[in-house]
């Protein structure tokens, strides 16, 4: 097949957690055979982080203005059979507009499900969805799974399924562990206030009542009044290239989901996978539908409050380790870029 993709970015991976979905999943169909064209609207954001420019597998097209290149999105989705637009996309209305009036299978993906239903709750409506809402579309796609779905419903769309996030098993996998990361607990994430409240609880309070223990948070916007401890050690940015690392190098590692999503459940991230897939040893807020994906308490802790956080980091190592490896083989056999490649052309199949 053909497929053409109007996301937020591919090319960057600074401060959202698109990019390297997106990586996974175009890489994944172009081994299978299908040609992909991913349009990315150039903004100096993005384009100041960069960290990619030419993909070796699919086709990147970074544009300076719609205007500028809609007669290419025209000639390419009119050779498509497959059309995707993406939340958060800015130029998401004109792309749709343009994939509506086409014979392509006509596809949204929301990459950020409960951040827009908070958002179309609270002020009734979002940039990226058009006024007409998902009624137009063969196919609508979301990261977030659960009674999410059932709400989709309301803003038009007629045929709905999960697309989780995944890993890419070739990058992210055992590495040799790196003096600059080392540490007993770490935190991988980009700052988000809903975020916080849990972020406080299950990193920066343990990092209080374990002076003695090296934490390490890495992750882009973090404000100036963030409640950093002295035994807490900041890393602005980490390139997806040296995620391995990073998580190979802490004895356990935190995955904390933002208030919105943990709301709906069903929202595993994308740092859950990567962080399994290196075998390190995962602690984890609660939410519903985690069992779907890793099983508390063989393949992955489960903490509440600081003093679970604490207990976790007390066990001995033997058990610790045994726990990450469990998680690895897990996202091997279930959570690749290769089995949400399957999973996205069963849904594509489906829906023609």
């Amino acid at each position: 097949m053909k497929l053409a993709i109007f996301g937020l970015t591919v090319s960057s991976s600074w401060g959202n957690g698109h990019a390297t979905l997106w990586r996974g999943l175009c890489n994944a169909l172009a081994k299978q055979g299908h040609a992909v064209t991913f349009f990315e609207l150039d903004v100096p954001y993005y384009a100041g982080h960069r960290d990619l420019v030419s993909p070796e597998t699919y086709r990147l097209v970074l544009y300076p203005a719609w205007e500028e290149v809609r007669a290419q999105a025209g000639a390419e989705v009119r050779e498509a059979d497959v059309a995707i637009v993406t939340s958060y996309c800015p130029n998401a209305r004109q792309a749709s507009d343009l994939i509506l009036s086409s014979r392509a299978l006509k596809v949204f993906y929301d990459l950020d499900t409960a951040v827009t239903l908070e958002k179309i709750r609270s002020e009734g409506h979002v940039f990226y969805i058009p006024d007409y809402g998902l009624s137009g579309f063969d196919l609508v796609l979301s990261y977030v799974g659960g009674r999410a779905l059932d709400e989709l419903q309301s803003l038009g769309a007629r045929r709905i399924a999960p697309l989780y996030g995944s890993v890419d098993p070739e990058l992210h996998k055992p590495v040799p562990r790196s003096s600059h990361y080392d540490s007993d607990f770490s935190y991988l994430g980009t700052y988000a206030a809903d975020r916080q409240k849990a972020l406080q609880e299950l990193f920066i309070e343990p990092a209080h009542r374990l002076p003695h223990k090296r934490f390490v948070l890495g992750g882009a916007q973090y404000p100036e009044d963030f409640p950093w401890n002295q035994n807490v050690w900041f890393v602005r940015h980490v390139p997806p290239r040296e995620h391995p690392a990073f998580y190979c190098s802490s004895r356990a590692t935190l995955n904390v989901t933002r208030a919105a999503m943990a709301r709906f459940g069903y929202c595993p991230s994308g740092r859950l996978f990567e962080a399994a897939a290196c075998g390190t040893p995962i602690v984890s807020d609660s939410w519903e539908g985690l069992e779907e994906f890793f099983e508390p308490g063989r393949e992955l802790l489960v903490a509440g409050t600081a003093e679970d956080v604490v207990g976790a980091l007390s066990r001995d190592p033997g058990e610790l380790a045994a726990i990450g490896n469990a998680a690895r083989q897990r996202a091997l056999r279930a959570h690749t870029a290769v089995h949400r490649c399957r999973e996205l052309l069963g849904h594509l199949e489906a829906a023609a």
